[in-house]
């Protein structure tokens, strides 16, 4: 099994008396890996502190290397876009790049090819000899994402790349972001605080909240997909549709709801009807055998699954 991208063991942050970070242990590793958690949460901090920024207590390891010993080292091999504006003023993009590239270690004359070549895979090419002082905020966004790869890094830490962008503009920034493993040959940890960022794009996830680490795991394990069989179910009373029908529809779903409690499903009344968890044994078929007996007609039957805001949501109130 390969080491972990990122290993964290009682990893903490204080300041003053407010824990940034508390306590966070985990063993990451993926492709494009979620950080996900409200305003306040510790993302930053814990990016910052990964790349030797901002002291932590505890023990972290980036590929291996400790922050507080190996900085300089991990910040070669790491590529970072912090979530504020970084670029210099009075530069154009090429300038920008060829800069980070050399203080990540690169000579000047590759430092020049790398920087040309990240622009161009940020979509950037016809603008890099532009000022960066007069760029868009998605074009700023684009820049800060090229100096973070500039040195072709093995693992990026990306702090929330969507901010200020427009719908078109933050999914064509998503796109790039998730073709970095296989164009790229990078890793990463994309902070952000949208969850519809995290369940389209993403194979693992880290849930924060107010510096406590509530999950670590994939999206699947997160929304609960344990392969139990949950339905929602509409029914109503057997007979051609109209006023009596839908008049009778309560009626039946309580019947309905009762009577498949009483052969062992989980029934739940929600406001879309019921919320119906079969037996480990049983399929569909009980939900129609046993509204049949009733004279109820299912007139709604999907497969539910737990959204990935939702469960977000469940694990900020646990």
């Amino acid at each position: 099994m390969p080491a972990p991208l990122v290993a964290l063991d009682g990893v903490s942050k204080r300041y003053g008396e407010v824990a940034a970070l508390d306590g966070l242990s985990a063993e990451i590793q993926g492709r494009v890996i979620g950080l996900l958690g409200p305003n306040g949460a510790g993302k930053s901090t814990l990016m910052r502190g990964l790349l030797g920024l901002t002291p932590l207590s505890g023990e972290a390891r980036v590929l291996g290397l400790d922050p507080r010993r190996s900085s300089f080292e991990i910040r070669a091999r790491v590529g970072y876009m912090p979530e504020s504006e970084c670029h210099l003023a009075g530069m154009n993009a090429v300038a920008y790049c060829v800069y980070a590239a050399e203080l990540s270690g690169l000579p000047r004359a590759e430092a020049v090819q790398r920087a040309h070549a990240a622009l161009y895979f940020a979509n950037l090419g016809d603008k890099r000899y532009l000022p960066v002082d007069g760029y868009s905020t998605g074009l700023k966004q684009r820049v800060k994402l090229a100096q973070a790869l500039v040195h072709d890094p093995e693992l990026l830490f990306l702090d929330e790349p969507t901010n200020g962008l427009d719908p078109e503009s933050r999914e064509d920034m998503l796109r790039t972001i998730a073709s970095l493993p296989e164009q790229r040959g990078a890793s990463v940890l994309l902070s952000t605080h949208l969850l519809a960022d995290v369940e389209r794009y993403c194979d693992r996830v880290l849930v924060l909240d107010r510096g406590r680490l509530l999950f670590w795991g994939s999206i699947d394990e997160l929304v609960g997909d344990d392969g139990v069989e949950r339905y929602r179910v509409r029914a109503r009373v057997s007979g051609p549709a109209g006023a009596g029908a839908e008049a009778g529809e309560g009626d039946a779903e309580a019947r309905l709801g009762a009577a498949l409690s009483a052969r062992g499903a989980a029934v739940e009344t929600v406001s879309e009807g019921l919320l119906v968890t079969l037996p480990a044994d049983a399929s569909t078929g009980l939900i129609f055998a046993t509204a049949l007996e009733l004279g109820v007609q299912v007139r709604h039957l999907v497969r539910h699954r737990v959204s990935l805001e939702e469960a977000f949501l469940q694990r900020l109130r646990e």
